[in-house]
């Protein structure tokens, strides 16, 4: 399941930016990793199965201060195609007609039939 993770963190300056993405973009999962917001205070993470507490926490060891998770929703992708809410039904015919019924013969009787 892919999800995006917004962590708002305390950068004040292009240095702490750069650091935090680099240290953002090593977690594995991680397929893409942007700043947003105003101020261009928040990490915004997209990726599959990617932890954000533990993101928090290395991004906080990391001595870049402050970092909080600010919401964690997940993403749909645009190329998913919806499925029709009905399946079509296909009959298959036999290639050849069935076999004629086969009943079991008695032999003729042995006296003439015409009369």
């Amino acid at each position: 399941m892919k999800q995006k993770t917004v962590i708002s963190l305390s950068m004040p300056n292009e240095k702490s930016r750069s650091k935090a993405m680099a240290i953002a973009a090593r977690i594995p999962g991680v397929i893409s990793v942007g700043i947003t917001g105003d101020g261009k205070d928040m990490l915004e993470v997209v990726g599959v199965s990617v932890d954000p507490v533990s993101l928090v926490c290395c991004l906080r060891n990391k001595k870049l201060g402050h970092a909080q998770i600010v919401k964690v929703e997940e993403v749909k992708d645009k190329e998913e195609k919806k499925k029709p809410e009905y399946q079509p039904l296909y009959y298959c015919y036999p290639a050849y007609p069935p076999a004629p019924h086969l009943v079991p013969y008695d032999e003729p009787p042995t006296g003439c039939a015409i009369m």
